[in-house]
């Protein structure tokens, strides 16, 4: 399901969360959960992932993540400022001290000359160190392509945290 290289990182940002003492929530939209799964695919992640929040409609992101519907409405849910709240969200309503969110267009259809297909926003929240946002214009490569890299980019987010802030043992 997953190519070798995403366990790998998979594995290096389960040792990452492991080594500081930190657990993960995620808040996924265009990825449904493909980020979660891929951790928890691997033995002994428990200690490390608290949560994931598949919140691919505009209602779960506002329900379970807390992003403001209007906020939703005004920049659209692929938005740095959707993603940010996801990720902020994602660390309010759980256990973690650290979030990362991903929203965006995998395609094959529902870009816009200004959303393009391929464009997907990224969030990492942690306490001490805020939020982080990135965006990524993969391209219209593929459904599962997109996907897939979105995986890859937060994996390297999070672990970019990590490194910047350390863990709760730093």
């Amino acid at each position: 399901m997953f190519d070798r290289q995403l366990v790998i990182e998979a594995k290096d940002t389960l040792d990452m969360l492991r080594d500081g003492g930190l657990m993960l929530a995620t808040a996924e939209s265009c990825t449904g959960g493909l980020i979660s799964g891929l951790l928890t695919s691997i033995a002994g992640s428990s200690g490390m992932i608290d949560r994931g929040f598949v919140t691919y409609s505009n209602e779960a992101k506002s329900e379970m993540l807390d992003v403001p519907m209007a906020l939703i409405e005004q920049h659209g849910a692929v938005s740095e400022q959707v993603a940010r709240e996801m990720a902020e969200g994602a660390l309010k309503n759980s256990r973690a001290n650290v979030a990362v969110s991903v929203t965006g267009i995998a395609g094959p259809g529902g870009g816009s000359e200004e959303k393009p297909v391929g464009l997907v926003h990224f969030g990492c929240a942690r306490p001490e160190l805020g939020t982080h946002h990135v965006r990524m214009t993969y391209g219209d490569i593929g459904r599962n392509e997109v996907r897939h890299a979105a995986i890859g980019t937060a994996l390297a987010m999070i672990r970019q945290s990590i490194s910047q802030g350390g863990g709760m043992l730093a």
